[in-house]
């Protein structure tokens, strides 16, 4: 692949683009990022959050965006949950990460999955005031897919963890290894970028929607590959979650993955395996 690569940031972290106009891949991002993020007072989801209305008619794009946030949280078992914004916040995580300090005051009360609490219809959305939605469960794999159609030709679209391909693109994993992305997507979540710590405790982004609490995996980072960005991104957050049983998770579903432990220790997938052989 011969596109120059260009770089910007957004959503917090690097965007690499190969094969595409970065200023339009910005302004991309920009549209997603300025109507999701958590951090901005004038997005629609900080609107949505701060309104003290049980009913609210929301945009056309935030209902469609809701409305896979919670198909995905069904695919997931309830895994990859868009009712813990809440959470996030008494973990410390209330601002734009370079912005998250350790800080010696205890984290606040756990708040687990309200997903029973939440119906959204059409372009209405019923939930209970105070009920604090984060949809970057999905946003940021969603916007990279949405990016990776400005594609021309062969390229891709990288945040974060999160890659959209189209032609072959060589990929360094996390502890050394190297994989080859022929197309499709591939996603790394995890704990080593994005952690601080509370009360003395150490804290993270992946938080367990039934005890609201950062997750106890014994996983340090997920690589997942899947036909899109999202894809990709949903199963690995959900492997993470799902703790030790992550690997028959992904298995269950045809998933290639690479799993590392805290302690350093790699566990592939037969399909991540097969995958390699094929090429």
């Amino acid at each position: 692949m011969n596109a120059d690569v260009r770089r910007f940031r957004a959503m917090g972290c690097d965007v690499v683009v190969a094969g595409a106009d970065p200023r339009s891949v910005a302004a991309a991002f920009e549209r997603w990022e300025a109507t999701f993020s958590r951090f901005r007072r004038q997005s629609e989801l900080s609107h949505v959050n701060e309104s003290p209305a049980t009913v609210l008619r929301v945009s056309p794009f935030f209902a469609r965006v809701l409305r896979i946030a919670l198909d995905v949280a069904a695919e997931t078992d309830g895994l990859v949950d868009p009712t813990l914004g809440g959470a996030l916040g008494a973990a410390g995580y209330d601002g734009d990460f370079p912005s998250i300090v350790d800080d010696p005051r205890p984290a606040g009360r756990p708040e687990p999955s309200r997903l029973g609490e939440l119906v959204l219809d059409g372009g209405f959305l019923r939930r209970p005031p105070g009920l604090a939605l984060d949809l970057n469960g999905v946003v940021k794999a969603l916007a990279v897919d949405d990016a990776a159609e400005l594609l021309a030709g062969e390229g891709f679209v990288s945040a974060g963890g999160d890659l959209a391909v189209r032609g072959a693109v060589d990929v360094g994993l996390p502890h050394g290894d190297a994989v080859r992305v022929i197309g499709g997507g591939l996603a790394t979540s995890g704990i080593s970028s994005r952690r601080w710590r509370r009360g003395g405790a150490d804290q993270h982004h992946l938080i367990d929607p039934s005890t609201g609490r950062p997750s106890a995996s014994p996983w340090e980072l997920v690589t997942v590959s899947g036909a899109t960005c999202l894809d990709a991104d949903v199963a690995a957050k959900a492997a993470y979650l799902a703790g030790d049983d992550g690997p028959d998770w992904l298995e269950a579903r045809g998933l290639p993955g690479r799993f590392v432990r805290t302690d350093g220790r790699i566990v592939r997938t037969r399909d991540w395996d097969r995958a390699l052989a094929c090429i």
